[in-house]
């Protein structure tokens, strides 16, 4: 384990557990499906640089970001596997995805001719095409796709490497919406195929198609794009997922005073929270500078000692108070788990995310850069 001092507030990034999570991937889709984990929003909050060399180490084929400036920064860190950018490139900085060996998704001609220029005579440069099936944001129509990939034909530096989706509502139990999609999408693939072109990678699975038991593995084709999932953590509450998954991130804090305030004493900006008698109280330096959320006001906890231990007042940008006149010898220093297990209990992602109205996608990513990660 890295062993460095920590600071008032950091993150614990357990490569052990991202690993395992590959491998539990892995076998349920099989030796012969390509992972390609999804690293955007600097990994989900879990520091993408270190995560993606993790998985790749781990067998995995390449990597998926949404935006150019992600894949940028990941080839500027050394990485040389395949990368896939799933959003929009502005046709101005589209050159970039050639400069830096990117393979983006396009969906216009101008993408398309900008694409085309800045590739070198004699070199072609891999795209990938979005089929919307339902989802109704990035790509092109069913009836749209066709006739995209016979305009291709002008452009004789990019070659089709990937056709693609994305599912709208794979994550619920009833199977019947994406089941939808996969039709639509396998409608267009033979039209494709018949067109003559034939994209090495057909991807439309990400974590909840994965691994939802009902559609029985009809959305993994040849490449699969895993993101919540690597990370531990479920991609919703909603359907029973058949595997076990540890998650990655722990966020941890320690107590920074220690204090007893009379009854009557209000606590924090606003005087939200008046203690109904003599309290003990511990001073956490953490707070929305940090990423985490101010929403969770007078009904978050924490754990310190393997206890719940309530905020009590405002969330500050740099610090929170919580109640400890329930848990004995508190002190300075001590250890306090903002997400993770201390002892035997624990508080998940899953649980600020219910009390904030959210999902667990949005808890982890928007844990801010000032907070430091340790990798162990």
């Amino acid at each position: 384990m890295n062993t460095q001092p920590r600071p008032a507030t950091w993150l614990e990034i357990d490569i052990t557990a991202l690993l395992e999570n590959v491998a539990a991937l892995r076998r349920v889709v099989g030796e012969n499906v390509a992972l390609f984990p999804v690293v955007k929003a600097n990994a989900y909050g879990h520091g993408a640089v270190p995560v993606a060399h993790a998985l790749l180490s781990a067998g995995c084929a390449g990597l998926c970001v949404a935006r150019l400036d992600e894949g940028i920064a990941l080839r500027q860190a050394g990485i040389r596997a395949p990368i896939w950018i799933l959003g929009w490139i502005p046709p101005e900085h589209i050159s970039a995805a050639v400069e830096y060996r990117l393979t983006p998704t396009i969906n216009s001609l101008a993408q398309a001719a900008a694409l085309h220029a800045a590739t070198p005579r004699g070199e072609q440069t891999p795209i990938h095409i979005k089929v919307d099936t339902g989802l109704s944001r990035y790509g092109l129509l069913p009836d749209e796709v066709l006739p995209f990939v016979r305009d291709m034909r002008m452009f004789n530096h990019l070659s089709i490497e990937g056709l693609w989706t994305h599912m709208a509502r794979a994550d619920e139990p009833d199977p019947t919406p994406t089941q939808r999609q996969l039709a639509r999408f396998a409608h267009v693939l033979e039209a494709v195929h018949a067109e003559g072109v034939h994209p090495r990678w057909l991807h439309t699975a990400a974590s909840a198609a994965i691994l939802n038991p009902a559609l029985e593995n009809a959305a993994h084709f040849n490449a699969v794009r895993p993101g919540i999932s690597i990370y531990g953590l479920r991609p919703s509450r909603e359907v029973a997922w058949p595997i076990h998954l540890r998650p990655v991130l722990t966020w941890k804090a320690r107590v920074a005073r220690v204090r007893e305030l009379p009854a009557g004493t209000a606590i924090s900006y606003g005087g939200t929270f008046v203690t109904p008698h003599a309290m003990r109280v511990a001073l956490v330096p953490v707070g929305y500078g940090d990423g985490y959320p101010r929403a969770l006001s007078n009904r978050g906890e924490v754990l310190i000692q393997g206890r719940r231990c309530r905020i009590v007042g405002r969330v500050c940008m740099d610090n929170i108070v919580v109640d400890i006149n329930h848990v004995e010898h508190v002190e300075e220093g001590d250890e306090v788990v903002l997400i993770g297990r201390q002892g035997d209990a624990a508080i998940t992602a899953d649980d600020l995310a219910h009390w904030l109205g959210t999902i667990n996608y949005e808890v982890v990513t928007q844990i801010l850069p000032r907070v430091p990660r340790f990798y162990i």
